[in-house]
């Protein structure tokens, strides 16, 4: 089954698309800045898995907020 074209989608429709498409690129860039200024230690995972995929996939938002969930280490306090 064949999507709708652009033209066809009633004005909400294209309004959604648009907001969530402007939400995961606005967590994706959050997520890559936060990765570029953390070592190694403090990333859950392989640093290059995670700026790979955060580069590559667009997910809606999913992918970059499960690593500012879980791709984290907490903070270490001194």
């Amino acid at each position: 089954m064949a999507g709708k074209a652009w033209r066809d989608l009633p004005p909400a429709g294209k309004a959604t698309i648009i907001a969530v498409t402007a939400l995961d690129a606005g967590l994706r860039a959050w997520a890559l800045r936060d990765l570029a200024g953390r070592d190694a230690a403090e990333v859950n995972g392989p640093r290059w898995l995670w700026s790979g995929a955060l580069g590559m996939v667009t997910s809606a938002g999913v992918l970059p907020a499960a690593y500012l969930l879980r791709g984290r280490k907490p903070a270490q306090l001194s």
